[in-house]
């Protein structure tokens, strides 16, 4: 009987002779699969665009180039789909390598940032907005029949900062999550397998107002297209050339138990679409 480590060591090397066979670098594959990306993005980004920040993004993070490609062209899949920019100053999206150490190879998973998370709230018509709140700043919330959030920033010495907190608004409808740091500690290190790497660790504020706005985003009327976006966040889709690759319909291999599909299928009303 095979056990799992020898699986293991056979999916490694069956990996590393695929790569050593055909010699192609990730740049190649971005190439070779930029008419897959054009048919994924909206009209609003340009395939060209698109294929630029993909590359740079392996130039400026070296280590993606050990990810395996068919997760690499996975993630960029989805974040064309998205229409998010990964790796870019905008800080929408991010392309995360780690090492799967089930399989013993770095696969590449996709993390919505916290201004991806506004984008796609947006185009489906909900407001939102995050905020940190600082030791010296005025802030309290109540929650009951008659729930309120009232926040006055100090104008200097804020000190350190101690909760986050997200508000959404749509229509007369609106609502709120609030979040001590604490929390969002831990609750990064028990979800997130990349807590150690990427943006949790060059932009954490940005991570924790992402963390909280989509835990208060569960709450708000939306269409099911905004709950499967959500849902490909802190995602690794494994790309395949002979199958219609829709990121959203394909499974997950590393999976954010705060949004399971199960979700989207029993709380979907069939006929508005609207996810209660």
């Amino acid at each position: 009987m095979t056990t799992t480590n020898q699986q293991g060591m056979i999916a490694k090397k069956a990996n590393n002779s695929v790569a050593k066979k055909t010699n192609r670098t990730m740049k190649d594959y971005i190439t070779m699969y930029q008419g897959e990306i054009a048919k994924a993005l909206p009209s609003v980004m340009t395939p060209e665009r698109f294929v630029r920040i993909a590359t740079t993004a392996v130039t400026n993070t070296p280590k993606l180039a050990n990810c395996t490609p068919q997760s690499f062209i996975g993630a960029l899949l989805n974040a064309a789909q998205l229409g998010l920019e990964p790796n870019t100053p905008l800080g929408q999206a991010y392309l995360i390598q780690y090492e799967n150490r089930k399989k013993r190879v770095t696969e590449c998973q996709l993390q919505i940032g916290y201004l991806g998370m506004v984008e796609l709230a947006q185009r489906a018509g909900t407001n939102v907005d995050a905020h940190v709140v600082y030791a010296n700043d005025e802030f309290d919330y109540s929650l009951g029949l008659h729930p309120d959030i009232k926040h006055v920033p100090a104008m200097k010495d804020r000190g350190e900062a101690i909760a986050y907190y997200a508000v959404w608004r749509n229509g007369e409808n609106f609502g709120f999550e609030v979040m001590s740091r604490d929390d969002i500690e831990k609750h990064a290190k028990k979800y997130s397998k990349t807590y150690n790497s990427g943006p949790w660790k060059t932009d954490f504020d940005e991570m924790a107002k992402k963390t909280v706005l989509k835990r208060a985003l569960k709450y708000a009327p939306k269409k099911t297209d905004l709950a499967r976006a959500v849902m490909q966040d802190e995602t690794v889709k494994q790309f395949d050339p002979k199958a219609d690759n829709d990121m959203a319909d394909v499974k997950n291999d590393f999976f954010d138990v705060e949004y399971e599909e199960s979700y989207v299928d029993e709380h979907t009303d069939p006929v508005t679409g609207e996810v209660k």
